[in-house]
């Protein structure tokens, strides 16, 4: 009996004990609940979207580049890139095959990369995919592997205009030409969203919006689409018919200062890069500094009449063709006898300019080119933009002032020329250069007097006419004024043999400019080299298509056609 007693006190207390510790962990796992739902719920939440929530950059739409009648340069448009999170992507995944061989990449080197980046959270594996890759990744499912909405930027005219706009990087930042400049305008500000993954690593739809993206404006520049085309394809066939090294060629409103046209050959694709060195990017009518030559004649001229050291009757002997300067023999091409100042552009006498030079102090003479905007940067802001050189005149010697008047002993870029022979056109004001199309002309700074710009536009109008070293460069039924050069290149020790440039700088129409358009071609080959044979039908060719396409009235109808007219 006492033997059963005891049996059941020791069962009752075990099932007591049993009791306690079942209440134990009953009240237990309460509190736990209680602090879990209630006391840590701001750790427990971290936690979970540390693992399952992120903040997400939303791309910036890039802003379009626009001609300045609205035709679009270069546009933004929306592509996919492959991402993939290190530490949830199994490198043994079969689908990392397909994966690897849908973006042709070897499936070792796609594992190695995943095997290597364990430490990080998100790497890419390609940029700027086609649409349809895009959707085929998509298909995959792979757990970890996401694709990302960017932007692709892209050159509707391509090689037209790549010198010009430049290219942006990869994350669409402008890293050339005009890209580059307004990169702050064009970029925008990049938003952010807090969004989900699932357990796969794909970003649940939706998502809270942290801050909002801001598109890049729009820019308009002062580039007219259809002269652009004009002067690219006609640079391009001169290149290529005298097999010449490069060109360049710049056309310029001489009301506003604004860059109608801006080429260069050899030219590139902006929109395939593969293959291109650094110096293929470069805009050579801004950053290439050359000796202009004859085409500076006018300024010689005008630096002159200035002066007061010369007029417009004044005559100079450049008998027998030749005399020498400081030991230097310096031509012309032929005996032109006693000329005035418009037989000596119309002929492009050296002798007749050096001798103009000569008689003026040297900081006369150096105003005079400094005047044109000669070694000063042009106000285009354009990346990479030389300065030039005009040369200190307490420095100059008697040959120095004598080459100088003909184009040698200074340096200029293709838009400084335009800029300046902008000063010719325009009565004798200096005004900034501008990419962007303007709503009102910029002001400027005169320089000379009306009287003497006008004085010598008459002057270069005989260089088109017969008799003319620019014959070329006509244009049927309007004036033209402008200047030829043909300039020896320089080399180490002096200048190389055979080897020139070839200019023609043009005013049109003369009796009331419209445009200027300075053309250079470098190295052509063969026995044609001259201005007025290479560059000078660059100038008739789009001038002629230009007039047409900017609707401005002939100025020199033979009387026949007037005749006709008034019938």
């Amino acid at each position: 009996m006492a033997r059963r007693s005891k049996a059941n006190h020791i069962a009752s207390w075990r099932l007591n004990l049993v009791r306690v510790v079942f209440l134990g962990l009953v009240l237990g796992l309460g509190w736990r609940l209680v602090d879990i739902q209630v006391l840590n719920t701001d750790f427990l939440r971290s936690q979970g979207d540390a693992r399952h929530v992120r903040k997400v950059p939303i791309a910036a739409h890039r802003g379009m580049i626009l001609d300045r009648h609205g035709e679009p340069l270069a546009i933004s448009t929306p592509v996919h890139s492959v991402w993939l999170n290190p530490q949830e992507v199994d490198s043994s995944d079969a689908q990392l095959k397909k994966l690897a061989k849908l973006l042709n990449i070897k499936h070792r080197v796609l594992t190695k990369k995943i095997n290597n980046n364990k430490t990080k959270e998100f790497i890419y594996i390609k940029r700027r995919l086609t649409p349809e890759l895009a959707a085929k990744i998509k298909q995959l499912d792979i757990a970890g592997v996401a694709l990302q909405r960017e932007y692709k930027r892209y050159y509707p005219v391509g090689e037209v205009t790549s010198h010009l706009l430049g290219f942006t990087s990869i994350d669409d930042n402008g890293q050339e030409g005009l890209e580059l400049t307004y990169n702050d305008v064009l970029s925008g500000v990049p938003g952010l969203k807090r969004m989900m993954r699932d357990s796969r690593g794909t970003y649940v739809g939706g998502g809270e919006q942290l801050k909002a993206s801001k598109d890049g404006e729009n820019i308009s520049l002062s580039i007219d689409l259809r002269l652009q085309y004009l002067s690219y394809q006609s640079l391009k066939a001169t290149v290529k018919k005298y097999h010449a090294r490069s060109g360049s060629a710049v056309v310029l409103d001489i009301r506003t200062g604004e860059v109608l046209a801006m080429v260069n050959q050899p030219s590139f694709n902006p929109n395939n890069r593969r293959g291109l060195k650094i110096s293929d990017y470069r805009n050579r009518a801004v950053t290439d500094l050359f000796e202009p030559g004859s085409i500076v004649k006018p300024f010689t001229i005008a630096s002159g009449l200035k002066s007061g050291e010369v007029t417009t009757k004044t005559i100079i002997d450049t008998r027998p063709g030749f005399y020498k300067v400081s030991g230097h023999m310096i031509k012309d091409f032929r005996n032109y006898g006693e000329i005035n100042l418009g037989t000596l552009i119309q002929k492009s006498s050296n002798v007749g300019a050096s001798k103009i030079a000569l008689s003026l102090k040297p900081e006369q003479l150096w105003q005079g080119f400094s005047s044109f905007g000669l070694g000063e940067p042009t106000g285009a802001y354009f990346p990479g933009e030389a300065m030039g050189r005009l040369p200190d005149p307490s420095t100059w010697r008697e040959i120095d002032r004598a080459v100088l008047s003909y184009g040698y002993g200074l340096a200029a870029s293709t838009l400084q020329i335009a800029r300046a022979y902008m000063v010719l056109a325009n009565g004798g004001i200096l005004q900034p250069v501008s990419f962007l199309q303007l709503d009102k002309q910029p002001e400027g700074r005169r320089v000379f007097s009306r009287e003497i710009m006008s004085n010598v536009l008459g002057m270069m109008e005989k260089v088109v006419q017969v008799g003319g070293t620019a014959r070329r460069a006509a244009v049927e039924n309007y004036s033209v004024a402008g200047k030829t050069g043909t300039v020896k290149k320089a080399s180490h020790g002096g200048y190389a043999e055979g080897h020139y440039l070839s200019l023609f700088a043009g005013i049109i129409p003369a009796s009331n400019p419209r445009l200027a358009m300075v053309v250079m071609v470098d190295d052509p080959q063969g026995d044609k080299y001259y201005g007025g044979l290479i560059a000078a039908p660059v100038f008739s060719e789009v001038m002629s298509g230009a007039m047409r396409l900017l609707n401005v009235a002939p100025d020199n109808m033979p009387e026949t056609n007037l005749q006709v007219a008034h019938k």
